[in-house]
C-alpha cells in the first residue's frame, strides 16, 4: 500500500485492485481506525471536499454531548430547586449514569474507536488519552452508583462519600468535539479553491458519431471523439479544432483577459468558454489528462504538504502519550497512599486530570486548526497558501509574485480610447455599436456596453457577416460598415494612413485596437483593454514600502502585461506564461533569490 497524508483530505491510501479485494481493504483500513470513502464521482468529490457530511455528523454529536454535559453538570449540584427534589430519589444516580452512557457511547464513540484501534496496533494517540481519561471517570462513577445502591458498606468502609463524576466525562467529550467541529468547518472552507476548479468541469459533452449528435456524460468521451461545441457552451475536454471559427475565453486557464480566436488546427482546452461560433473539435486529452485535471492535481498535491510543526505534533503524540499514561498511573498510586480522604476518589480525580490536561491538543488540534484557519482567511482575501510550511516561513518573504487578470485587473474588457476621422467620437461609437449589436464576441459586448452607458441611440443592423480572425461586416443605415483588425481593412482596400500612428500608440499601451470603416472610408479606431482594479496601485505600493520585490507572472501578452505593470509600479514582468510553466518560472525565481523567500498572489 502507498500511504499519504493530506492537509485537507485526511489520511489516505491507494492500492492496485489486483493486490487486495476492495472489501478486505475497506475492513483493514476501518480496523486501523480510519474511514473509507470512494473518490472520483464529481458530486461526491464536491461533498467530500466541503466536508459536509463530516461537519454535519460532528455538529449532531456536539449538540448531543453539550446538552448531556449541561444536564449532568446541573444535575450534580443540589443548589437548584428542581435538582434537589430529585437527588433524594434512589434511582436518581441511575438517571445520571444513563445520560452519561448515552453521551460517551454515541457522541464519544469516534474517540474510543480511534484510541482502541491505536492500542491494538501497538501505538497511542491523543484519542487514547481522551478515551482513557473519560472512561476512568465514567467507570469509577458507575462503580460508585452500583456499590451505593447494592453494597453501601463497601463505600463506607473505604471512606468514599459516593460522589460521582459523570459530568466530568461528558464535559470533556463535549469540549473535544467542539474543537473537532471547528477544525472540520475550517477544513471545508479552505477547500473552496479546489471546489471551484472541480465545478468548472462540464458534466455533458455533445459527441458526433456516425453523423449523429448525441449528448453523453463527459466521462464517456474517448480519445479521438469528434465533439460539437456551440456558442456559450464550455468545451468538455482538451482537443484540436477541426472545423468552425470562434473566440474562446481561456482566462481561467492562461490568465489572458481577451478571448482567443480559434480556427482549424488550433488547440482548445476543457472548461474554457466558447463565446462566439460553433466549433468541431477532436478530443486529444480526456479524463485526468486534461489541462484542468492537471491543475487540480497540482493544487491537491501542494495542499497535501504538512508544516514542520505538524510533523513535530505527530512525533510528540507518538512518544508523549505512553509517557503521559505512565505518569498518570504513578500519580494515581502516589495519591492513593498519601492523598487526603477519601484517597481513592482524590487519586482518581488526579489520574483523570493528568490524562486530560497533558493531552497535547496545542500541537495536535490547535496547530492544524490555526494553520487551516490562516489558510482560509488568506483564501478569503484572494491569497492561496499552497504549502502549510510557507506560513511558518512567511516572515522571511522578500519577493511577492502577482498574477494579472483578476488580481491587478478586473478581467473584463472595456472601451478605453477612441479616435475618429470626419465624425464625432460618439458618432463613431454609435456606428460601431450598431454594427456589433448582433455579435456575441466579448469585444463587441464592450463596445455596445460603452455606447449604452453614454445613452447613444443605435441604428438597425442587417446582413451581419462574421469574418473569422478579422472582424465583421454589416449594413447600418444603408451603409456597409467594416469593424475589425488591420488585415480586414487592407483586404477590403481601406486606407488607414491617418489612423496608424494613433492605433500603434494604443497597441503599445496594451490595448486591443479595432478599425471602423464605412462606405470604403476609414472612420476611426476603437481600443479595448482590461482595466485596473480599484486599489491595485496602492496595494503594490504598500508591498514595495514593506521592502518586498514585486513580480508580475501572467499568461497575458507582453504588451498588455508591461502596460499594466507600468500603471501599478511593477518593474519585473514574466508574460505569456502558461499555467504548467508558472511553477517552473517560480522555481527559477526562487533559485535566483536563494537566500530569500517569495510569496504568490493569484486570481480570486
Amino acid at each position: 500500500m502507498r500511504p499519504s497524508t493530506s492537509a485537507w483530505k485526511g489520511p489516505q491510501s491507494s492500492t492496485p485492485p489486483s493486490l487486495a479485494g476492495l472489501e478486505e481493504l475497506r475492513r483493514a483500513v476501518e480496523d486501523a481506525g480510519y474511514t473509507v470513502e470512494p473518490v472520483g464521482d464529481r458530486e461526491h468529490e464536491l461533498e467530500r471536499l466541503s466536508k459536509v457530511r463530516e461537519v454535519r455528523a460532528l455538529r449532531d454529536r456536539l449538540a448531543f454531548a453539550a446538552t448531556g454535559a449541561i444536564l449532568l453538570f446541573l444535575g450534580a449540584f443540589g443548589g437548584f430547586p428542581w435538582v434537589s427534589g430529585w437527588m433524594d430519589l434512589a434511582f436518581y444516580p441511575f438517571i445520571l449514569w444513563a445520560l452519561a452512557s448515552a453521551v460517551l457511547l454515541w457522541a464519544g464513540a469516534p474517540f474510543y474507536r480511534s484510541g482502541l484501534a491505536a492500542v491494538r496496533h501497538g501505538s497511542a494517540n491523543m484519542h487514547t488519552l481522551i478515551a482513557l481519561g473519560t472512561a476512568t471517570a465514567y467507570g469509577y462513577s458507575a462503580a460508585v452508583v452500583l456499590l451505593e445502591a447494592f453494597v453501601p458498606s463497601v463505600l463506607l468502609n473505604a471512606g468514599i462519600d459516593g460522589k460521582v463524576f459523570f459530568e466530568t466525562a461528558a464535559v470533556i467529550i463535549a469540549l473535544v468535539l467542539l474543537g473537532r467541529y471547528l477544525e472540520a468547518r475550517a477544513r471545508g472552507q479552505t477547500s473552496e479553491a479546489i471546489r471551484r476548479l472541480i465545478e468548472l468541469r462540464p458534466t455533458m459533452a455533445r459527441v458526433v458519431r456516425d453523423d449523429v449528435e448525441i449528448e453523453v456524460p463527459v466521462e464517456q468521451v474517448a480519445f479521438g471523439d469528434l465533439l460539437l461545441v456551440r456558442p456559450g457552451e464550455y468545451i468538455p475536454v482538451d482537443g484540436e479544432v477541426t472545423g468552425g471559427y470562434s473566440a474562446v475565453n481561456e482566462s481561467m486557464l492562461t490568465g489572458e483577459s481577451m478571448p482567443v480566436e480559434k480556427s482549424p488546427g488550433d488547440q482548445v482546452y476543457g472548461a474554457t468558454l466558447n463565446q462566439q461560433g460553433a466549433l468541431f473539435c477532436r478530443a486529444t486529452r480526456v479524463g485526468e489528462e486534461t489541462a484542468l485535471a492537471q491543475i487540480i492535481r497540482l493544487v491537491q498535491d501542494a495542499q497535501a504538504t504538512r508544516a514542520p510543526i505538524q510533523r513535530l505534533a505527530d512525533q510528540v503524540s507518538a512518544y508523549f502519550v505512553p509517557s503521559v499514561v505512565a505518569v498518570a498511573a504513578a500519580t494515581f498510586l502516589l495519591w492513593l497512599f498519601i492523598g487526603p480522604a477519601p484517597a481513592l476518589t482524590f487519586a482518581i480525580l488526579v489520574f483523570v486530570a493528568v490524562l486530560i490536561i497533558a493531552c497535547p491538543c496545542a500541537l495536535g488540534l490547535a496547530t492544524p486548526t490555526a494553520l487551516i484557519v490562516g489558510i482560509g482567511r488568506g483564501a478569503e482575501q484572494g491569497v492561496l497558501v499552497k504549502q502549510a510550511e510557507t506560513l511558518e516561513a512567511a516572515h522571511k518573504v522578500d519577493t511577492v509574485i502577482l498574477d494579472k487578470t483578476g488580481t491587478l485587473t478586473t478581467g473584463k474588457p472595456v472601451v478605453t480610447a477612441l479616435s475618429a476621422i470626419g465624425m464625432e467620437e460618439n458618432q463613431l461609437l454609435a456606428l460601431a455599436a450598431s454594427a456589433e449589436r448582433g455579435s456575441e464576441h466579448p469585444l463587441a459586448e464592450a463596445i455596445v456596453g460603452e455606447a449604452q452607458s453614454r445613452g447613444l441611440v443605435l441604428e438597425s443592423m442587417t446582413g451581419l457577416n462574421n469574418i473569422p480572425g478579422q472582424g465583421i461586416e454589416a449594413q447600418v443605415g444603408g451603409e456597409t460598415v467594416l469593424l475589425g483588425n488591420r488585415r480586414l481593412m487592407e483586404e477590403c482596400g481601406v486606407v488607414l494612413d491617418g489612423l496608424l500612428p494613433e492605433a500603434n500608440s494604443m497597441a503599445g499601451q496594451g490595448m486591443t485596437t479595432m478599425f471602423l470603416a464605412s462606405s470604403g472610408e476609414a472612420r476611426g479606431v476603437i481600443a479595448v483593454a482590461d482595466t485596473l482594479k480599484p486599489g491595485a496601485k496602492e496595494g503594490v505600493a504598500r508591498l514595495r514600502d514593506m521592502g518586498l520585490t514585486v513580480v508580475m507572472l501572467t499568461g497575458d501578452n507582453a504588451s498588455t502585461a508591461y502596460n499594466i505593470a507600468r500603471q501599478v509600479g511593477i518593474e519585473r514582468v514574466e508574460a505569456e506564461v502558461l499555467p504548467g510553466d508558472k511553477a517552473e518560472n517560480r522555481t527559477r525565481l526562487t533559485k535566483r533569490r536563494a537566500r530569500g523567500r517569495h510569496g504568490r498572489r493569484r486570481d480570486q
